[in-house]
């Protein structure tokens, strides 16, 4: 048996141009309602929430429906309430302020607790490195990179076992707190080309560093006696925290890159530009006043427990 294949024929519009007929294929039903019932939500926005401007002003929409009360600090830090519109800026900050009342009382409890329970717990701990994981991105990642492993020439590197203030939880709140600010003389008007050759062969053989044994032997001389650089590095070149004297001795390299030069003339060069010019660039600043003291505490006991440098 024959069956029958044909297809229903289109419908058309009527209109033909040179035999080319207008065909009429309607949308789909689901598009369509789908269009009006879009169009009805928009109307209904637009009178619930501000959306049109009329000269200097803009629709309101209902009113005490869309009005938004949130926190906000000033220039000057005082905190003042402010009402305004919805818009998506205040909605943020409604937000960030429901966020900073959820972290209130965990930050409370650093505060009210000693540095070494703070450590301790289990639960506060992982507070203290989501929060202060997001303070130091915001605030000391720019100098310090975001892992803390620093700069060469530029920031130390917070995730060794040295610290040129000392790494105790006071000595870091302190540096936190107050900022600090190294500095290192230039040599060029107190010692010869030569001594400064020979001091920069001592402070190579401090570290084990490839170095002239007989230059180093006269750069010993020049460190304890003309040049006077025992007084800030101590006698056993290993620095003093009080000051911020760098240890000599570890192979631990901040202004001279001793490491990355690959022969040991670039070595004795980088000690060389050291003792020319000085180091006069490591400044860090003060946080107190910048963030609040348990914003302080907390980025303290972060850097100590969890970049891995703390001792």
């Amino acid at each position: 048996m024959s069956q029958d294949t044909k297809k229903p024929a289109v419908k058309t519009t009527g209109h033909s141009w040179d035999g080319i007929e207008e065909l009429s294929n309607p949308l789909p039903m689901w598009w369509v309602w789908g269009f009006y019932i879009t169009c009805a939500f928009a109307f209904v926005y637009w009178l619930m929430y501000p959306a049109w401007p009329i000269g200097h002003t803009y629709t309101k929409g209902v009113p005490g429906l869309n009005t938004l009360t949130y926190t906000a600090k000033s220039v000057d830090g005082k905190e003042t309430q402010k009402t305004t519109h919805w818009n998506m800026r205040s909605k943020f900050m409604v937000e960030m302020n429901e966020h900073k009342a959820a972290q209130k009382q965990w930050f409370d409890k650093v505060a009210s607790m000693p540095f070494a329970e703070v450590s301790k717990d289990a639960d506060l701990m992982q507070f203290v490195n989501s929060a202060g994981k997001t303070l130091f991105s915001d605030n000391c990642a720019p100098c310090h990179q975001a892992g803390a492993q620093g700069k060469i020439k530029f920031s130390p590197n917070l995730t060794d076992d040295y610290w040129q203030y000392g790494g105790t939880y006071e000595e870091i709140h302190t540096t936190l707190v107050g900022g600090r600010r190294g500095a290192m003389p230039s040599f060029k008007a107190v010692l010869t080309g030569e001594e400064i050759v020979q001091a920069a062969n001592y402070v190579l053989s401090l570290s084990g560093e490839p170095h002239n044994a007989e230059a180093a032997k006269a750069g010993d001389a020049l460190f304890h006696g003309k040049a006077g650089c025992y007084a800030c590095h101590g006698p056993d070149a290993k620095g003093m925290t009080a000051i911020g004297s760098a240890n000599l001795t570890d192979k631990i390299w901040l202004w001279a890159d001793v490491q990355g030069a690959k022969t040991a003339e670039a070595k004795l060069e980088e000690i060389k530009y050291v003792l020319i010019n000085g180091a006069n660039n490591g400044v860090m600043p003060a946080w107190s006043g910048r963030l609040n003291p348990e914003q302080i505490k907390l980025l303290t006991v972060y850097v100590h427990d969890s970049l891995g440098g703390g001792k």
